[in-house]
């Protein structure tokens, strides 16, 4: 980034790039209520295009990737370059644009430079995220270059398995540990490349990862995942994550929507009801803080994950009524309370402004949110 440019400086950039200038970035997509409404009326649109437009504060033009702040040099690492490439697709789902393909483009090549002219990581979970990402991209642009990142990435992928621990993928290429990281958006990668593909050895994959995923780190009796289980067996029952809920709705969710099992639907549901009812995860009914760095990437990803079961898991009348509800208490705390406005930065915490600093990290968190309230306003499922 050049240095002196004025963060405000680079929003306008920022903006005036990908949304054509939007006017009123204090307040875009708050404006007074209409007679005889009470509070505020969020347009959503306006709003994830906005955070759209605040990606451009950690972009580097040089490395052509994201950097870890938007006060840093330092490129942001893998995995939440991955979810960055996951948010601008977002964007392009919504509005396919030109602009926004070029930096798809640019940011995956950027990512392989600085991973050492590679896309094989030392990370199990990180690649699967790339690869979820990639698969993403070319279903919604068909350029093959990104079917063949993905290709290559699943194959390294599952030569993570191993019958140690009855089955599982390692964490990281140094076999210390299977975590819920590794394994879920594993079996997410393998079930969406079977319902692309029609593959039968990529349903398989996606059911023994599941399989023994529920049998290794799962607490049937409230729903809870847990997060890993090292070389000696031991596991982790201290750890509480909304990352780790968000991926196993994503892979039971899945699994439901190739196999109608109810089954599936059933761990999908409680699996969120202790993210969002148990009072684990969340304080007066808002996600909770969950730190900056990795940390801060848990909430988005429980976002993705949890919007994809209310627009597709076919709930319950009350239970989706009741999602919607906390998906939008949670936009709306986001949006009034958690945002730095002047700069459309995003807090850890997100009834918590930040000063006019913040990790990428937490910023794709707060993107996620945003863009899953603008899907949910497109399909007219946002409560009234």
């Amino acid at each position: 980034m050049l240095q002196t440019i004025s963060l405000r400086a680079a929003l306008l950039i920022a903006v005036c790039f990908f949304t054509a200038c939007l006017k009123e970035k204090e307040d875009v997509g708050t404006p007074a209520p209409p007679a005889g409404i009470n509070g505020p009326v969020y347009d959503w649109t306006k709003i994830a295009d906005s955070a759209q437009s605040s990606l451009t504060y950690f972009w580097s033009a040089s490395g052509k990737v994201y950097l870890t702040s938007n006060s840093s040099t330092d490129w942001g690492q893998y995995w939440p370059n991955a979810h960055a490439l996951d948010v601008l697709i977002d964007a392009y789902v919504r509005n396919p644009s030109p602009a926004v393909k070029a930096r798809m483009d640019e940011l995956v090549n950027g990512v392989k430079a600085k991973n050492g002219n590679t896309w094989i990581n030392y990370y199990y979970d990180d690649m699967e995220w790339m690869a979820l990402a990639c698969l993403r991209a070319y279903q919604a642009t068909n350029d093959a270059q990104y079917k063949t990142i993905t290709d290559l990435l699943w194959a390294d992928i599952k030569a993570g398995w191993s019958n140690d621990l009855n089955g599982g993928l390692w964490w990281r290429k140094d076999y210390s540990s299977k975590n819920t990281p590794s394994n879920m958006p594993a079996a997410i990668l393998a079930a969406r490349l079977y319902k692309a593909f029609n593959n039968a050895d990529d349903l398989a994959w996606a059911n023994k990862i599941y399989d023994w995923q529920k049998a290794t780190l799962y607490e049937a009796a409230t729903g809870w995942v847990y997060d890993n289980i090292d070389k000696n067996g031991n596991k982790n029952t201290t750890w509480k994550f909304t990352y780790n809920q968000g991926t196993f709705i994503g892979a039971a969710l899945e699994l439901y929507k190739i196999t109608n099992n109810l089954s599936y639907q059933s761990d999908a549901i409680k699996a969120t009801e202790f993210a969002v009812s148990s009072g684990q995860l969340t304080a007066n009914g808002i996600l909770k803080d969950e730190g900056g760095g990795d940390g801060g990437l848990f909430k988005g990803v429980f976002i993705r994950y949890f919007t994809r079961l209310i627009i597709d898991g076919n709930l319950p009348t009350d239970k989706k009524n009741n999602y919607l509800q906390f998906l939008k208490k949670n936009a709306e705390s986001l949006w009034s309370k958690g945002t730095n406005k002047s700069l459309t930065l995003f807090g850890n915490a997100w009834d918590k402004a930040p000063g006019n600093t913040t990790d990428l990290t937490t910023q794709l968190s707060g993107a996620m949110l945003l863009e899953a309230m603008a899907e949910l306003k497109k399909l007219d499922l946002l409560p009234k």
